[in-house]
């Protein structure tokens, strides 16, 4: 055994022994070594898009992922850690424009460089199921589904409307937009109406809303809230206000009738005016009929239109000039268009009630319109300058300034005001969801293609199942003039299937989070060629455990989920949700250190580039740099980012100090679900206990070699009160850490083991049988909840201290089990408190009973000098945890 720790040779050693035994690969249905199957586990990390290399964060979430497959595999358990590629999507198709190289070649170089550095890390993945979402066996079954969803009407072509960026005449996604313009040319991003696909996740929302409810136990809860308010179930009523306008034919728009949409109808009465879209029908009209109308809408229709935008946009309007009436009351009602106004949301159209609607409250001061109360809360007074929350509360209101329904709760007039709604003909109950259907076509080039073929006599027609996958081409470089498979005819150019006439292909590619929805499920039956998966699937499905970052738990699992069912529904599945349990990890982050440049922008500076100053509570409070003294501005901590200089390079960290040691750093320095601050003294801190574990294996190795042939027949009835205190520490804190290990609090099984080394290098054993006993016993159990923290080190040094030859090799060891008579004891300590204050401890044997406790404690020295000899007045036993004496 060497001397010194060396994790370069340590982690090598080891990688190379799993990697000859194939150590990872796993099968279904496995049997213990007794013929019995095998639990199954699945835990899954989230898979990375392969932007180059790993980040911290990273490292922490694949290391969360590891210590629970490798526990639960010393526990039993037939686990399953897969680890796959989201390959497509716009980072690969920048790169390519910034590097004139193919983002097929970007993505495979990629990829090969982080597979490497997962392994440097030791990870137990079984990389004979991995997965590339640009592959196209993967993507073939993204296509074969569409398609038979197509033949299910789940999925449909309609016109969206898009970003367009006249500049470099391409589409844009929502975040390419920034504040109205192209994120490349600067140009003004314009909407365009373009026909794609989109697929009926709202036909799922009230199961999606019902089962994120009622069973998803193992989810976060404040996962199940951000995935119940985006679905966003409203009941409400939907009604109209009538209208006599009329199209250029002299036809009544809409047949008259104007539909809005409120969960408020109690505040009707409060209406001073209407708003529409700016594509709404009747915006369109006024448009024709006023140019400045016009021009305020075009305007409008410019920037983005998601509805984070809308939200944080200046709204502004403008009035039409046309009138719609009130339903119940018959007055007329301003018109406006409004840019804060969605067409995609209800009719496109709201009713603008401006004292118990904050939007509408702001808007109507700000365009001098109309602020009448009709709710009133309690005794308050209203003022229409200034917006109070009460004038939203509905619980507690009452109707007033509203005629019939004066008097009324909120709750009563909805229901009436909803049945006179009903009864005049221009108005029903309705249930409305936030969730909108999901639109999967994207104008790139990097990503599924869409299997349809354009025919001028058939118009779009399906490619055939035979003819799958639609093979995107890997050759092209994009520009940023457009999609390049526009101007590939390779790609382009086929037949028709339906009437054999020269056709074109579709050049839309689908979202990529297709490519997430279901590749958990890949895995499961990665080589399965006849369908998208087998039998295999039954067996490992529902996921027992998925891991991943909280900024995925609206879209990535709400489509997920979505896709699940309809999996389900074509018979595919057996069950209704993917993901049993949800661990989402926190954070990693790290100082932040910049200037500010001659014009105005900002430079940032890496960590180890600064010099700190700290107060007197040690806490930082400026920087300068070490190469000239300039001082620079620290920005606090936030997330690790490139942009920031502030990221730290986990290779670099691997070959300096090694994987076990980034791994041991980023477990026990903060909760998996919290956020993790980086601390360079932190991980020599780490490194520095690794030193000393394989010291301390070192020191002891002879006495231990020695030791561990007699383990299985010890009888530990004879042991002295060290070997039996030592015992005691030790599974005492086996019982915590496996506490610890059931409720994923990692950060207290790395610190339950340093207790344990704690333990054993303060024992005072001396060199009878029984003490070397318990020192192997000891070093076996520590090294065993360790391994699934750092594998490499405890892996050697099993090997080293001759624990193979009782246990087996370190990766299929029995879990330790606490010995229930090793917790015992004969002595127990109590804490001794005089009156109310720690004086000390008194140490009792562990049956005595009550007097002989109160004895005990009124004889103690420290009772006699802190009551300074009187008797004391009263003692209080709190059986096995303190003793009060009260003088």
């Amino acid at each position: 055994m060497q001397d010194r720790y060396q994790p370069s040779l340590v982690e090598a050693t080891a990688q190379e022994f799993w990697k000859s035994k194939d150590a990872y690969r796993v099968t279904e249905n496995a049997v213990d070594g007794k013929g019995n199957p095998k639990p199954k586990f699945y835990a899954c990390s989230m898979l990375p898009y392969p932007s180059g290399k790993l980040h911290m964060g990273h490292v922490r979430n694949y290391t969360i992922n590891d210590m629970m497959t490798r526990q639960l595999r010393m526990k039993g358990y037939n686990v399953l850690m897969p680890m796959g590629w989201d390959a497509f999507g716009m980072p690969a198709e920048n790169a390519a424009i910034k590097s004139n190289v193919p983002p097929a070649k970007w993505t495979y170089d990629n990829i090969a460089y982080m597979r490497k550095q997962m392994q440097a890390m030791g990870l137990a993945i079984d990389w004979s199921r991995e997965m590339t979402a640009c592959d196209p066996n993967y993507y073939k079954w993204n296509q074969w589904l569409f398609l038979k969803m197509l033949e299910k009407g789940i999925a449909y072509r309609k016109t969206q409307v898009v970003n367009w960026d006249p500049v470099d005449n391409t589409v844009l996604a929502n975040e390419q937009v920034i504040d109205g313009k192209g994120w490349r040319s600067g140009a003004t991003v314009e909407k365009r109406e373009i026909p794609g696909y989109y697929l009926k996740i709202t036909d799922y929302a009230e199961e999606l809303l019902t089962t994120v409810r009622d069973k998803l136990d193992g989810w976060p809860d404040r996962v199940r809230a951000m995935q119940e308010n985006w679905i966003g179930k409203s009941e409400g009523v939907r009604f109209a206000f009538t209208h006599d306008i009329r199209n250029s034919d002299g036809d009544l728009v809409n047949d008259g009738k104007m539909y809005v949409f409120t969960t408020r109808a109690d505040t009707i009465m409060g209406v001073t005016f209407c708003a529409v879209a700016p594509e709404h029908p009747l915006a369109q009209i006024a448009s024709a009929r006023n140019p400045d109308i016009a021009a305020f809408i075009e305007q409008c229709m410019k920037g983005g239109q998601t509805e984070a935008e809308i939200a944080t946009r200046e709204k502004e309007g403008m009035d039409t000039g046309l009138k719609v009436t009130h339903p119940i009351t018959g007055d007329s009602i301003a018109l406006w268009v409004g840019n804060y106004v969605l067409m995609s949301y209800g009719d496109g159209a709201v009713m603008g009630v401006p004292a118990h609607d904050e939007r509408d409250f702001a808007f109507a001061n700000k365009y001098q319109i109309e602020i009448r109360q009709v709710v009133q809360v309690g005794s308050h007074t209203f003022d229409n300058k200034v917006w109070n929350d009460w004038y939203a509360d509905k619980q507690a209101g009452t109707l007033i300034q509203s005629g019939q329904f004066d008097g009324l709760t909120s709750t009563q007039a909805i229901e009436q005001i909803a049945s006179t709604l009903e009864e005049k003909g221009l108005g029903a109950r309705k249930t409305t969801w936030r969730l909108r259907d999901w639109g999967i076509s994207r104008q790139r080039y990097w990503g599924t293609p869409i299997p349809i073929i354009h025919c001028e006599s058939c118009g779009p027609v399906p490619v055939p199942e035979k003819d799958l996958p639609v093979v995107l081409p890997e050759n092209l470089i994009p520009d940023g003039s457009g999609n390049p498979l526009t101007k590939d005819e390779a790609f382009l150019s086929c037949f028709c299937p339906s009437c054999g006439k020269p056709a074109r292909r579709e050049t839309d590619t689908m979202d990529t989070f297709v490519d997430s929805s279901w590749y958990f499920m890949r895995y499961t039956s990665p080589d399965s060629n006849e369908a998208m998966v087998d039998e295999r699937n039954d067996y490992w499905m529902p996921m027992d455990q998925y891991i991943g970052g909280i900024e995925h738990a609206v879209m990535h699992l709400l489509y997920a989920r979505f896709w699940t069912k309809v999996m389900r529904d074509m018979g595919l599945v057996k069950f209704d949700e993917p993901f049993t349990r949800l661990l989402c990890q926190g954070m990693v982050l790290n100082h932040i250190y910049y200037a500010r440049n001659e014009r105005g922008g900002i430079e940032y500076f890496w960590p180890e580039e600064v010099e700190n100053t700290y107060d007197a509570k040690g806490s930082i409070t400026g920087a300068t740099l070490k190469s000239d003294g300039r001082e620079i501005i620290y920005g606090g901590v936030g997330t690790m980012s490139k942009s920031k200089n502030n990221g730290v390079d986990p290779q670099s960290l691997i070959d300096q100090q090694g994987a076990d040691t980034a791994r041991l750093f980023v477990m026990f320095t903060s909760p998996p679900e919290q956020t993790l601050e980086w601390s360079d003294s932190g991980v020599d801190g780490s490194l520095r206990f690794l030193r000393r574990l394989w010291a301390s294996a070192y020191n002891h190795q002879r006495v231990i070699t020695e030791a561990v042939p007699g383990l299985a027949t010890t009888d530990w009835s004879k042991a002295s009160p060290e070997v039996a205190d030592l015992r005691r520490t030790i599974h005492s804190l086996l019982k915590q850490t496996d506490y610890d290990y059931e409720r994923i609090q990692y950060n207290t099984v790395v610190s339950g083991t340093m207790k344990m080394l704690n333990a054993i290098e303060s024992a005072k054993l001396d060199s009878e049988t029984l003490c070397s006993q318990a020192l192997a016993e000891s070093f076996s159990i520590l090294l065993r909840v360790l391994y699934p923290v750092v594998p490499h080190i405890t892996w050697q040094l099993w090997r080293e201290l001759g624990l193979e030859k009782v246990h087996g090799d370190l990766l299929d060891a029995a879990w330790p089990q606490v010995d229930a008579r090793a917790l015992e004891s004969d002595e127990i300590e109590l804490v001794l408190q005089v009156n109310g204050k720690l004086r000390g401890s008194l140490r009792v044997a562990s049956n005595a009973t009550k007097p002989e406790i109160e004895s005990l404690a009124a004889a103690h020295e420290a009772v006699a000098k802190h009551l300074q000899g009187s008797a004391p007045k009263r003692i209080i036993v709190v059986p096995g945890k303190l003793v009060n004496v009260v003088g």
